[in-house]
């Protein structure tokens, strides 16, 4: 059996910067537990595999431990593939998905628009030895939503954290979310999943559901323009949308090929 395989690079228009992500084109299905080793043997943040349906694509993303609700990196990859590689005509893409209904992602000249559910993150406790896994550093809040949110002061308080990723992966969510005010930007972050594989998540499209609501509603404006500082570094261009959040970025194809098993 043999299966196509691409990978890009997301929310970035530099080869070897944003977030690397692996899409799988499928005519059909494969068992889950193929899906999951794909995964595992790409050793990528998610693979993303979608099959067409008559008004889109479903599309479902795997990290090299499980698969997740929801993956933005991945989707605009998916986007950015069927539009360069696969030929796709029309300017939208729907894609339908279990657990984060349909999303829309358009084609804006070099950038693609993503359409996803904001997620607003609710005031919480501080959880005990979170803030201690993260660094020397003390936040100055903490809220929840899928993943902790944690804010600091400043956007170099954010470079300096020295995340201890044995204790992350012992916390009861998906991911950690830091954040602070950007330096050039509206807002920076870095986004922490160890328990899923991922130790850091170079750029994180899903975290910024819970970073745009958040931002836009401390600095009183719905337009905002964000970096996620990892080493790869990543841009985007966001916005809130009422219970909807747009996250615009580039893509660039790495690779192309075939699996065989």
């Amino acid at each position: 059996m043999t299966v196509p395989i691409y990978q890009a690079d997301a929310f970035t228009d530099t080869l070897f910067g944003g977030n690397p992500a692996a899409i799988c084109p499928l005519k059909e299905w494969l068992p889950d537990a193929t899906m999951q080793k794909i995964a595992i043997e790409n050793n990528l943040a998610e693979t993303a595999f979608f099959v067409k349906t008559g008004t889109g694509y479903k599309l479902r993303w795997f990290t090299p431990e499980y698969e997740i609700d929801l993956c933005g990196h991945a989707t605009l990859a998916s986007a950015h593939i069927l539009f360069t590689e696969l030929a796709y005509d029309g300017d939208i893409i729907n894609f339908e998905t279990i657990k984060a209904g349909t999303l829309t992602v358009k084609r804006d000249g070099d950038k693609y628009t993503m359409d996803f559910p904001s997620r607003p993150p609710i005031p919480i406790e501080p959880p005990n030895g979170l803030a201690e896994a993260l660094g020397e550093k003390a936040p100055v809040a903490f809220l929840r939503s899928r993943d902790y949110f944690i804010v600091y002061e400043k956007e170099q308080d954010i470079i300096d954290l020295t995340p201890d990723f044995f204790a992350l992966s012992k916390m009861d969510t998906v991911g950690v979310i830091a954040t602070a005010p950007g330096d050039n930007s509206d807002f920076v972050s870095r986004f922490f999943a160890p328990g899923a594989g991922i130790p850091e998540d170079p750029v994180t499209g899903s975290a910024h559901c819970n970073l745009i609501p958040y931002w836009a509603k401390k600095l009183g404006k719905n337009n905002l323009h964000a970096y996620q500082i990892s080493s790869r570094r990543g841009e985007l261009w966001c916005e809130l949308k009422g219970d909807r959040v747009l996250m615009s970025g580039k893509a660039i194809t790495y690779l192309k090929g075939e699996i065989k098993f």
